[in-house]
């Protein structure tokens, strides 16, 4: 009987690397999931160049205005009047501090300014236009 409780010694003990392998796929699902991607628009732009642009921060509420001069906040159209609305939200629940305006080169000025004035008008105290340099693009 007491044959049957004993096991024999094994020579050589194996380990199981399953779970190791396991633990490094979760780790590595984590990291991919948790990494910030800045996304542009899906709008069609063509940014003008500017030789004194720099990076533009991650964490900007974006407006983009295409060659017709249509207004994408966030990938979703809206009317001139609504931008002050929208920034004003946007900086109330404290996810971004400033906004970058992303024009098309073939925009006017007149409405450039209108949405920049009305994103300032909506609380910005940082408004920025975005150049092809901030944007990560070669050329001008």
């Amino acid at each position: 009987m007491s044959r049957l409780l004993r096991r024999p010694p094994e020579a050589g003990q194996d380990v199981d690397l399953s779970p190791l392998i396991d633990v490094v796929f979760i780790l590595l699902i984590f990291f991919m999931v948790s990494t910030t991607f800045v996304k542009d628009s899906k709008v069609d732009i063509q940014r003008p160049g500017a030789a004194s642009g720099s990076p533009a921060s991650a964490k900007a509420l974006r407006i983009s205005l295409d060659q017709t001069g249509a207004i994408f906040l966030d990938n979703a159209p809206v009317r001139p009047w609504m931008v002050q609305a929208r920034v004003r939200e946007a900086l109330g629940e404290g996810d971004v501090s400033s906004v970058l305006v992303i024009a098309d080169k073939r925009v006017s000025a007149e409405r450039l300014i209108e949405v920049v004035d009305q994103a300032r008008l909506g609380g910005a105290a940082d408004v920025g236009v975005v150049t092809t340099a901030e944007a990560g693009e070669a050329g001008g």
